[in-house]
């Protein structure tokens, strides 16, 4: 009897366990599915804010328009932009794609640029900006403008196939894509140009990840590899607006970016052409002149309190449930997840700050998948631009939680910072660097492995 109880207990503890494993963003994770998993409010945020949740959601998925309008609270568009409104990138809320085929602009894609730091007066713009601005087209390739003016060109995409073997002779073909910028509207590029495509990612648990303690991210730091693992993370320190001053990085795909409101300002700037107290000036550079020759839409063209409203919004998209955890498969597939050391990166528990004025986002126990660190990805991975701290094959670890609704939320399975991979497989078999020894253990899986390894991914 006694032995039935201890059973009973262990049985019990393991099903509770199991439970809070499912809460990957724990009490504001979402239990809803479908089209809009990726949409949802926390589920632990009371009834009196989801109003500023709403309002913050209105802004970032409604379209911005020129000025003047009578639409005065979201005018000023341009006059050069990637997009009109953050969810034609960020699509219900969830992950981009690059351009398809007979796409003839690319939306969910956009492509960073910047030049090489070698005169003093660069190397003082790259300490400050972590880049040097392509001189004419600034940091980033803006492929539309207001009707009559010139976009600063199109983004164009070919691939090259690349074959991997599996130990038992299975192939996959990878795809290695070929950036090419074409149309330049304003003149030739800087001929050391340096160029980064880039999907938007998703937006699901922002604020928790924001939340995560600067103490805590600083100890899963190795950068000399000191456990001899071939594990090197490290910090990006970046430059925080607010604060002036350098800060830890945590969003964007080389951590670019210290918080959500400096985020979500640069990308009105960059992406929509529109100004913000943190970033007042237009996106021309000194060689453009039509951000001079047209109406603005305020001086900021972004409220504070749009800027508050979109902050909150960011912060408290919700991760959905994981599904499945208890089939065979997925266990299987945690299991080999940990035996290749991909948790090494791929960080799974950790518990959010106290946070008085975010209490939702306060002290939870999460699992994000992510350690927020750069880590070298290998030479077929890099994009030879560097980014503050950031060399061209180092990128932050992208957390992992809510990846398995993908296909439902955006009808693809395109994966890594420009898409390339066309599922879960191919995204970890472009995995080098830090991350070659996780890959050649992977690809001595045979068919049942490989299966579970994707069913557990598939269940977060």
């Amino acid at each position: 009897m006694k032995s039935y109880f201890s059973a009973l207990l262990l049985s019990l503890a393991s099903c509770q366990a199991l439970a809070e494993d499912v809460k990957s963003g724990g009490s504001t994770s979402t239990t809803k599915a479908g089209p809009n998993a990726y949409s949802l409010p926390a589920s632990n945020l009371p009834m009196s804010k989801r109003l500023d949740f709403s309002v913050g959601n209105s802004f970032f998925r409604n379209p911005w328009v020129p000025a003047p309008s009578s639409t005065d609270a979201r005018d000023g568009l341009g006059p050069l932009f990637n997009t009109n409104g953050c969810q034609n990138c960020h699509i219900k809320d969830g992950r981009g794609h690059p351009p398809e085929a007979n796409d003839t602009q690319a939306v969910s894609m956009l492509v960073r640029i910047s030049i090489p730091a070698e005169t003093s007066e660069q190397k003082a713009i790259y300490d400050k900006a972590g880049v040097v601005p392509e001189p004419v087209y600034g940091d980033q390739l803006q492929d539309f403008a207001l009707p009559g003016k010139k976009a600063e060109g199109s983004i164009h995409i070919s691939y090259d196939e690349v074959v991997v073997k599996f130990a038992d002779g299975t192939p996959v073909l990878l795809r290695k894509p070929n950036l090419s910028i074409q149309n330049l509207g304003y003149g030739k590029l800087h001929p050391k140009t340096l160029f980064s495509a880039r999907v938007a990612p998703p937006m699901i648990g922002l604020g928790l990840l924001e939340s995560i303690p600067e103490q805590t991210i600083l100890s899963w730091q190795d950068e000399d590899d000191a456990n001899g693992d071939g594990i090197s993370g490290r910090v990006n320190r970046v430059w925080d607006v607010r604060s002036d001053k350098k800060v830890v990085g945590r969003f964007g795909w080389k951590a670019g970016q210290p918080s959500l409101m400096q985020q979500n300002a640069a990308a009105f700037n960059g992406d929509l052409g529109l100004t913000s107290s943190l970033f007042p000036m237009e996106n021309c550079t000194v060689h453009q002149s039509l951000c001079h020759e047209v109406p603005n839409g305020g001086e900021p063209e972004v409220s504070e309190n749009i800027l508050d409203f979109v902050e909150f919004y960011s912060q408290h998209l919700a991760v959905p449930v994981r599904r499945n955890v208890d089939a065979p498969a997925v266990q299987h597939g945690k299991k080999l997840f940990a035996e290749v050391g991909c948790n090494n990166c791929h960080k799974t528990d950790v518990k959010t700050a106290k946070m008085e004025s975010r209490p939702a986002l306060s002290e939870q126990t999460i699992h994000p998948y992510t350690d927020l660190l750069l880590h070298d990805m290998g030479e077929g991975l890099s994009d030879g631009r560097s980014e503050a701290l950031a060399s061209g094959n180092e990128w932050r670890t992208p957390p992992l939680w809510g990846i398995g609704y993908t296909e439902e939320v955006n009808n693809h399975t395109y994966f890594l910072h420009d898409g390339r991979a066309r599922n879960l497989m191919e995204a970890v078999l472009w995995h080098g660097g830090e991350a070659q020894q996780a890959k050649a253990k992977v690809l001595q899986f045979n068919k049942q492995e490989r299966e579970a390894l994707i069913a557990f991914l598939n269940s977060l």
